[in-house]
């Protein structure tokens, strides 16, 4: 018998996409990124040696270009050892149902976020009010409703490792959301670092279709404690990544990297911070 797992009620397709969406980069040999319409998802492994782990599963309805992306790297009826969310919001958990039934495979997120996972608490609405273009404005269509993984979501392991990837650590990265992760590998300095920060100015139509890049604190209209987001892109900057694969935008990596993130981090408050909305009302 199947688990009982659901989506939330508001759970739908987002008409929204890029000039990315259905492209795969390697950006390194066992890091691979795959854009699904606005986001991106990563398969953490060596194509040749058939086994990975993916990291966040997409949008709504996108499990069959998932599946099928992951067979054309790792070959056909492979399946991945686990899926690790770096939060829970609904272009990062969109196909995550049909991805844990098609696999059998379980799900790890942190606990803090395994309210939102587990059908227990939704997040707050998005901020359609708050500053930038027409993306903000479409966030109120956007699902904000608990969805249920039941037993098939496990919390992260306290000790900082990641299932199945024991060469990363998983970093507590709130302010996006409460529970976000990003995973970071010492030995080459590699960095998934989910939405704690983005390359792209996600709340602007045409700066998400071209994938225009440029450094950017996390999607404004779901971020819900600026302060957090602070610390968090801090901590982030403050490891020296050598290469970032985010949540939204293109890959980055060497010197652009570099200077990008000490440039968020002395100006957070101008790039970052909208100058009004919903959530920085409330933290006023």
């Amino acid at each position: 018998m199947k688990d009982h797992l659901s989506y939330g009620k508001d759970y739908k397709y987002i008409p929204a996409t890029s000039i990315e969406s259905g492209v795969g980069t390697e950006v390194l040999p066992d890091l691979y990124s795959f854009t699904v319409q606005i986001v991106n998802i990563i398969m953490v492994g060596h194509s040749n040696q058939k086994e990975f782990v993916l990291i966040d599963t997409g949008t709504p309805f996108s499990a069959k270009k998932i599946i099928e992306e992951a067979e054309n790297r790792f070959g056909e009826n492979c399946r991945p050892k686990a899926i690790i969310l770096t939060h829970g919001h609904f272009d990062h958990v969109g196909s995550v149902i049909e991805l844990v039934q098609h696999w059998d495979v379980d799900v790890y997120a942190h606990e803090l976020e395994l309210p939102f996972l587990t059908g227990k608490k939704d997040y707050p609405l998005p901020d359609s009010t708050v500053e930038g273009g027409m993306v903000s404005k479409m966030s109120a269509m956007f699902p904000n409703e608990a969805i249920n993984l039941g037993n098939r979501v496990k919390s992260l392991p306290a000790d900082g490792s990641v299932p199945h990837l024991s060469e990363f650590k998983w970093i507590h990265t709130p302010g996006h959301s409460p529970g976000h992760v990003s995973l970071f590998r010492e030995e080459d300095s590699a960095l998934i670092a989910g939405d704690a920060f983005i390359t792209v100015k996600q709340e602007y139509l045409y700066k998400v279709f071209m994938q225009e890049l440029e450094i950017s604190g996390p999607p404004r209209y779901l971020t819900t404690d600026w302060e957090a987001s602070k610390i968090s892109v801090e901590k982030l900057e403050a490891l020296k990544p050598s290469v970032a694969i985010t949540g939204h935008g293109l890959p980055i990596s060497g010197e652009t990297l570099t200077g990008y993130l000490k440039e968020l981090v002395e100006n957070f408050d101008e790039i970052a911070v909208p100058d009004y909305g919903k959530f920085i009302e409330k933290s006023e």
